[in-house]
């Protein structure tokens, strides 16, 4: 059977769970300490040294840079077992989506990882990308290339709301003060988040969140790890890569990609896909990390499967005392 015909191991989510598991709990020690580089490299340590016990072939396309900006988890590194036996795959990873937040002991950071079979996920370039996000309920009603008030028009029909009972969540950033001025005029609510927009894209799924759609500018891997989700959560993305350096902009005269819209199938390709995501913050879908006393820790975890339609949580209570040291995540670099 090809690698395209084969249906990925049914307890790879579950093995994955573990691994952003181990991530969030050794970066969630650094939570408030205002120190965002040792959370984050904290984070990729527990996930690489998890990923070492993990029964797949995988290549990372999504990671913490390229081979020599990165110690681990760089673009193109071999990943897991290996055996002959494991299922071939492309893995984009972030082991801590709000690097800031949890510096500062603010909301909505988690640890992720999506995967899927080899060449199905979207291979990014050192660009931001321009996005606009919604929930299944609106599937089929944006388009990238359209005024920004004509979306919101369309995603409030959809919802069978007015645009005034719309609500927009954006990145807070100076860049964004067109858009929030344009959100604002056409009288729809706006939300602003300071950091992570995996979780933001994924809030509009969920009617709890209270957000309908998320527009603006953000890193190219997390839409590449939004798509993911929203793969398996059925609502859609659209992107457009947004050169903002000089480098970049000399780079994307020539990149085919650079001109086209990007669809979730564009950026999570296939019927198979996975995402999982652990919380270090509280945050509007996932808790944060708890420690509980006597080297005792509870997470908070969702597994997800496009090909089964399954979303999983697990909330789970780890006892520190007895993990195996590959498991025990002190924020070290492995060497």
């Amino acid at each position: 059977m090809s690698n395209e015909e084969k249906i990925m191991d049914r307890d790879l989510g579950l093995e994955l769970a573990r691994v952003t598991e181990t991530a969030a709990i050794g970066c969630a020690k650094w939570m408030g300490r205002g120190d965002k580089n040792s959370a984050d490299q904290a984070a990729v340590t527990g996930m690489r040294k998890m990923f070492e016990t993990v029964n797949i072939d995988g290549v990372v396309v999504i990671g913490e840079g390229e081979k020599d900006e990165a110690p681990m988890l760089y673009i193109g590194e071999q990943i897991g077992i290996g055996g002959p036996d494991a299922d071939k795959v492309d893995i984009a990873v972030d082991p801590l989506d709000g690097t800031t937040s949890t510096a500062k002991g603010i909301a909505n950071a988690i640890s992720v990882i999506a995967i899927a079979k080899r060449n199905h996920l979207f291979h990014t370039k050192n660009y931001y990308m321009e996005k606009i996000v919604v929930g299944p309920k609106a599937k089929g009603t944006i388009d990238i290339t359209k005024p920004l008030k004509e979306n919101l028009v369309n995603v409030a029909k959809a919802l069978n709301k007015s645009v005034e009972e719309l609500t927009v969540t954006i990145l807070e950033r100076d860049r964004h003060k067109d858009i929030i001025a344009q959100c604002r005029e056409a009288g729809c609510r706006v939300k602003l988040f300071r950091d992570g927009d995996v979780g933001a894209a994924i809030s509009t799924c969920y009617d709890d969140s209270g957000v309908d759609m998320m527009v603006g500018i953000g890193g190219c891997p997390e839409g590449v790890l939004a798509a993911a989700a929203l793969k398996c959560l059925g609502g859609e993305i659209q992107g457009r890569l947004y050169a903002h350096t000089a480098a970049e902009i000399k780079q994307a005269q020539t990149d085919p990609d650079y001109y086209r819209v990007l669809t979730t199938d564009d950026l999570a390709a296939g019927d198979d896909v996975l995402f999982i995501a652990t919380g270090v913050s509280d945050g509007d879908m996932l808790k944060g990390v708890r420690f509980l006393g006597n080297n005792r820790v509870k997470t908070d975890t969702v597994v997800m499967r496009s090909a089964s339609g399954t979303i999983r949580f697990i909330e789970a209570v780890h006892d520190m005392n007895k993990k195996p040291s590959y498991a025990q995540n002190d924020g070290k670099e492995i060497r």
